[in-house]
């Protein structure tokens, strides 16, 4: 193989014949997307025909996403506002985008915006950022305009790495002035009139289990 081609640990090559038998990236049809990501044990995002195998979450991260989804179940539940979702649940963004957010949140009246398969968009999003470069520069940057675009009301975004909770409300069809909440702060949404969290508290989740 040419210099340049990267290597697997102990420098095994990667089975190329098998990579060949899928399509390139950029030539990915959504009808092959959802035959891969039905069958792979990974979560799988689809950008105008590329696919992005995400990063498998450690467990700090889903104790996070735990408390989140809770806490949100336990506020919208009583109310019945609405159905609240975890990964892996498919979102169309936009033409050719699906994501996989951790959390996601469809009002009642918009139920016919759920589908089986994926839903189109959502009103409520939550992201965990994981640690790796990747992971923080899309959550923090490429699916905040993204997001909005799609008509996602508002983006929340717990970020472990720095113990704050910034929050996205959508106006005008952008995110403009985003709020953020830091250790010891409460967190409160602008969509669900009411429901608020301890930052503290959604951080100490990760750190509070034996």
């Amino acid at each position: 193989m040419a210099t340049g081609i990267p290597r697997v640990e102990g420098g095994l090559e990667p089975t190329w014949e098998v990579a060949l038998l899928f399509p390139a990236q950029g030539a990915w049809s959504e009808e092959e997307y959802f035959a891969l990501s039905d069958s792979a044990n990974r979560l799988i995002e689809f950008d105008d025909g590329k696919i992005g195998v995400l990063e498998m979450p450690i467990e700090d991260h889903q104790l996070i996403v735990a408390f989140l989804y809770d806490a949100v179940k336990a506020f919208v539940n009583p109310l019945q506002l609405g159905i609240i979702l975890f990964a892996p649940l498919r979102v169309r963004t936009l033409t050719g985008k699906f994501r996989e957010p951790d959390i996601v949140f469809m009002l009642k009246e918009n139920r016919l915006r759920r589908g089986k398969k994926y839903w189109r968009g959502a009103d409520l999003v939550i992201e965990v950022v994981s640690d790796d470069p990747k992971s923080r520069d899309r959550d923090l940057g490429e699916k905040c305009g993204e997001y909005a675009e799609a008509g996602i009301s508002e983006y929340w975004i717990a970020d472990p790495k720095n113990c704050q909770i910034i929050i996205h409300r959508l106006h005008e069809g952008k995110y403009t002035d985003p709020v953020t909440f830091a250790t010891g702060e409460t967190a409160a949404s602008f969509l669900l009139e009411g429901f608020n969290v301890n930052v503290t508290s959604v951080f100490a989740a990760a750190e509070d289990q034996v």
